[in-house]
Parts: C-alpha cells; sequence; structure tokens
C-alpha cells in the first residue's frame, strides 16, 4: 500500500487514497466568502520560490512558477472543482509533470459577471475593480494563504485547498492642489454593455489655475495603463529612508529611488516659472477584457473611441476650463499608449492637433511583433519542411531571447479562456477580432497550435491595422494628419515593436501629397518605452514623457493654431 502525502501542519488540506487517479487538487471556497454559486477562471499555483506568494510569481520570464487553470460555472460554496492531470498547465502541462518535491500551494477565483449586451450576446467576463484588470490583485477574488504540501504526482490521492480570504477593495486616490480626480458614467458604454459603465481621468491641473480663472487651457492626453493615479509625479522630496531596490532590468542600484528624484523633479518644473501652463489627463478606462480599452471602436468592447472623444474630454474641458477645439489637443504615451496616441490621431484626425507615440504596440499587422498576419500561416513557427524554430517572444537588448510567443500565449491560454487572460495578446484580439458566434473574440490564431485565421486578419487589416489603413486613406486622412505624426522607438526593442515601424516609415516617407511632415525617429541599442531622448540613457527617459512632449505640443500649437485662437490666456 502506497504511503499518503504527508503535510505540514497547517496546510488546510486532507489526503486521501484512491484508484489509479493520480494525483489530483480539489478546490473549494468556504460559505463565509460567498452563500452564492459563483462563475470565474479557477486557478492553481505550486511554486518552489519561498519569497511573494505564488499568486505574484506567474510571468512570461524564467523565473515563473507554475499555473493550471480552469473554468467554473456556478461553483456553489463548499464544493470542489478538482485539477488532474487532464487540466492545461504553464509552462509545464500536466500536474504528472511536476517532480517529487515540497511546494507552495495556491488557488484563486478570479471572479466573472454576466453582462446582457447590446448585440444581442451574453458573456461572463472579469468586470474590472479599480485594481487595473489584475487578476492576482482584484478585489473580491477569493484565495488562500500559501500551503506547504509535499508532491508525488506518482501517488493516488487529492490535495484539498480551501480558498478562506477575499482580496479587500482599493481606496480611493488622495486629492491634492494639482491632481484631481474625474468620473463620469458613459452613455455609450452602459448602453452597449447592458450596466452602468464609466470612465475615469486624473487630472493635473497647471500651476496658478485657481489664481487665473481667466485662463483656457490646452489638453495633453497621456495615454498609458490603468492609473491608479497621476503617474510620475511627486510633491515631496524623494524619502530618505527609502530601501534601495535593484533594476535587474537597467542594472541599477537603487533605481526605486531614481523613480522618486525624477517624478519629483517634474513636480519642481511643473511649478515653476517658465513650464507650459496646460491640462494633462491620464484616462481610467479599464474594462472587461483589459486595464484599458485602447481608445477606438471595439465591436467586443463596444465604442470606447467616441466615449472617450466625445463624453469623456469635453467633460474635463469643461470642468476644469479647456479650450476645447482640436487645435488645442494633443497626444502621447508609450507601449498600449503609443498605438493609442497614433490609432486616436488616425481614428480621429480632426479632433486633435498631434500625436506623439513611442514604442507603440504593433502599428503595422505585416510586423505583428515577430508574425506577418497576412502572409504567415503559423504565430509560433515559421514554415519549414524540415525544422521548426520557435519565433521569439521578447529579448533584452543585446538579443538575448528568454520566452517565445507560443509560451506567451500559452500562458495567457491558462489565465483565461475565449480571450479572457486580461493579457496582452488577448486584449489586442478583444480590440481588433469580430465578434464570435458564442460573444467572444474571434481567435486570430489557434492558442495551442498558432495556425493563423485568415478571414480574422483580414478584418484587422481593415480596422486597426494603422499604416495600412493611413496608406489605404491617404488622399483624405493625408491633409488631416500632415504635421501630426511622430513616432519613436528603440531599435532593440524588447517586443520586437521596432519592426512595425520600420514598414510605417517607409510608407510616410514616401507620402507626397500631401508629405507627412512629422517625425521618425530610433534609438540605439534602446529597449522598451524609448521615447525619443537621445540624450538620455532609457532608464531614465522612460520617466520623463510629459517634460519630452509637452513643449513639443506648445511649439506645434504655436504654428498650426488657427487664426484668433487663445494663445495667451494660459501663457502666464
Amino acid at each position: 500500500m502506497r504511503r499518503p502525502l504527508m503535510l505540514c501542519a497547517f496546510a488546510l488540506v486532507i489526503p486521501f487514497s484512491v484508484a489509479a487517479q493520480g494525483i489530483r487538487f480539489a478546490v473549494s471556497f468556504s460559505e463565509e466568502q460567498s452563500a452564492e454559486p459563483l462563475d470565474g477562471r479557477l486557478l492553481l499555483m505550486i511554486s518552489t520560490d519561498s519569497g511573494a506568494e505564488p499568486r505574484f510569481q506567474i510571468s512570461d520570464g524564467p523565473t515563473t512558477q507554475v499555473i493550471f487553470g480552469i473554468d467554473v460555472d456556478g461553483l456553489a460554496p463548499g464544493k470542489e472543482a478538482v485539477f488532474d492531470a487532464s487540466v492545461l498547465g504553464y509552462p509545464i502541462d500536466s500536474v504528472n509533470d511536476i517532480p517529487v518535491g515540497r511546494y507552495r500551494v495556491q488557488a484563486l477565483l478570479h471572479k466573472y459577471e454576466t453582462f446582457n449586451r447590446a448585440d444581442g450576446h451574453v458573456v461572463k467576463l472579469p468586470m474590472d475593480r479599480g485594481e487595473g484588470q489584475h487578476w492576482n490583485r482584484a478585489p473580491g477574488n477569493l484565495y488562500n494563504e500559501p500551503l506547504d504540501v509535499e508532491i508525488d504526482p506518482n501517488q493516488d490521492g487529492a490535495i484539498r485547498v480551501v480558498m478562506d480570504r477575499s482580496i479587500p477593495p482599493i481606496p480611493d486616490p488622495p486629492t491634492t492642489k494639482y491632481i484631481k480626480h474625474v468620473k463620469i458614467q458613459s452613455k455609450l458604454l452602459t448602453e452597449f454593455w447592458g450596466r452602468p459603465m464609466h470612465l475615469g481621468a486624473h487630472v493635473l491641473v497647471p500651476e496658478g489655475f485657481d489664481e487665473h480663472p481667466e485662463a483656457r487651457y490646452p489638453l495633453m492626453v497621456f495615454h498609458g495603463h490603468f492609473p491608479y493615479t497621476f503617474g510620475g509625479w511627486r510633491e515631496e522630496p524623494p524619502d530618505p529612508n527609502l530601501e534601495p531596490e535593484y533594476s535587474a532590468r537597467f542594472d541599477l542600484d537603487g533605481y526605486n529611488r531614481i523613480v522618486q528624484e525624477n517624478a519629483y523633479d517634474f513636480y519642481k518644473q511643473w511649478t515653476g516659472p517658465d513650464y507650459p501652463r496646460v491640462l494633462v489627463i491620464q484616462i481610467q478606462h479599464a474594462n472587461p477584457y483589459y486595464d484599458d480599452s485602447y481608445a477606438v471602436n471595439s465591436e467586443n468592447l463596444g465604442p470606447y473611441g467616441d466615449a472617450i472623444t466625445y463624453e469623456l474630454i469635453p467633460h474635463i474641458e469643461k470642468e476644469f476650463r479647456g479650450i476645447g477645439e482640436g487645435w488645442s489637443r494633443f497626444l502621447y504615451g508609450g507601449s498600449t499608449g503609443g498605438w493609442e496616441a497614433l490609432g486616436v490621431q488616425v481614428m480621429y484626425p480632426d479632433d486633435y492637433n498631434g500625436c506623439f507615440a513611442a514604442c507603440p504596440d504593433p502599428i503595422d499587422f505585416r510586423a505583428y511583433t515577430m508574425v506577418d498576419l497576412y502572409e504567415d500561416k503559423n504565430a509560433y513557427y515559421p514554415e519549414s519542411a524540415w525544422k521548426k524554430t520557435p519565433r521569439p517572444g521578447h529579448r533584452n537588448y543585446l538579443g538575448q531571447v528568454d520566452t517565445t510567443l507560443e509560451q506567451m500565449n500559452r500562458r495567457e491560454l491558462v489565465l483565461g479562456t475565449k480571450s479572457r487572460s486580461g493579457q496582452q495578446w488577448d486584449i489586442w484580439e478583444a480590440v481588433y477580432s469580430p465578434v464570435g458566434r458564442d460573444g467572444y473574440p474571434m481567435r486570430i490564431w489557434d492558442k495551442l497550435t498558432g495556425e493563423i485565421d485568415e478571414e480574422v486578419a483580414q478584418h484587422w487589416r481593415e480596422n486597426y491595422d494603422l499604416s495600412y489603413i493611413m496608406k489605404r486613406d491617404w488622399a483624405t486622412l493625408g491633409p488631416k494628419l500632415e504635421g501630426k505624426v511622430h513616432i519613436y522607438v528603440g531599435d532593440m526593442d524588447n517586443y520586437y515593436l521596432n519592426n512595425a515601424v520600420y514598414l510605417t516609415e517607409e510608407f510616410l516617407e514616401s507620402t507626397t501629397n500631401p508629405y507627412y511632415g512629422g517625425e521618425v525617429d530610433y534609438g540605439d541599442r534602446a529597449e522598451h518605452c524609448w521615447n525619443g531622448d537621445q540624450t538620455r540613457p532609457n532608464a531614465l527617459s522612460r520617466l520623463r514623457y510629459n517634460q519630452m512632449f509637452i513643449p513639443k505640443a506648445v511649439e506645434r500649437m504655436e504654428k498650426s493654431a488657427p487664426a484668433g485662437a487663445d494663445l495667451t490666456s494660459w501663457r502666464y
């Protein structure tokens, strides 16, 4: 007879022996956490790392720990959901692949809500709860403290895990003299989702805002991922007692102090006598698929582009005395924010006067990172009669690869089916794809095999391939975009985003009627988030987006504002 599993004294686990079913994990939640059945994605994490909780140890990189996921529909309190050898994992396939040893085990339920959308589809998705769509931090999600467990996959038996804790709510960010917070219910999004949906923003008001009630201000839209409050801003000197943290990415000691120093430096410039007096906003548009919407209209996400441009921004300009005209609005951001800056400028060419797009997500789908969506048959491997070479997913500035496209997509598939992982590849799919018959986004490629869907790719090209759209529509778009398009990227971008910029630049530089009249620039050996600053290393330039782009926007206004435009009331 096999020896039953030996567990630590405090583990909430009860082993038992059954005939030839192998090791498995039976996960439930207590009635104290919910008396009602719950829907969601149930995740099981197994870790050899004694540091942070396992829920914070899942990543694309080589230090990742193990995770498994299953969908649960109406899981009742006390009822067990089972993870056995059939459940897909990342980066290993099955619980049977876990070597014999002692591990930390944690489960988490990422809760889903039911949405009755205006398009007639009923879908179950995780509504953001103020955390910016992070499954491991979302308030209300259930989890357990990590259990110390001896695992032997060769033994028959079940390890029982009870989720007896709930992630607490997130407090509202503080308001200061300079940082204000806005939240509105969007009529457009509420109609689409069939429930109240909101948009928010953090507003940085200029020095002298209260003392100059006659002033009307230009608006700078700093696009990017979900901000808890206005980022890159600090009204106090750096904390002298801050314990230095090492940045492996930049090989810098005390990078956390550098971040504080740059945030405080921006505050000193902003409140100084010569800085441009403008409004800057960072938008909160987290949604059931991601931490932001990509700021454009989408079949799956709804009319976020219209809601932001025609509901939220006019509301902010009215409340904070914005000029409220297209020539006085500017867009900038990096990565997701870089795509949004260019995408919004292209989709709403008359409503904004310029975009500064740094390290943008793929803006030409012939270089969807390392994939040509229109010519390649498979996203994970180039075609070959004999050789199977994985496409890389992430590199450093020396070109050293630490994950592949297949591995990145496997992690997302474990975190959530039907594009519900809340991660990067899934949100591109949710924004760009048509709605499938089941109400969820159509896959651009099979998550397991990498086989590309040509029909979906064509939909992407016609609606969201920014380079293609500009080229297709330049006769009408060109005159509206002249002088407005500025793109910056490091030539060693970690996600190969420079490849799409090369293709876009080829088109832009060939335009003649009119010539695009903007700028495309590259950082030598610069990684992700390079923003066009040739005078500083990327570790510092990435902290200075406002300082980089606000002066450029003011210069653009001085050259392009229409006759009679207000160029003086805000120049005090």
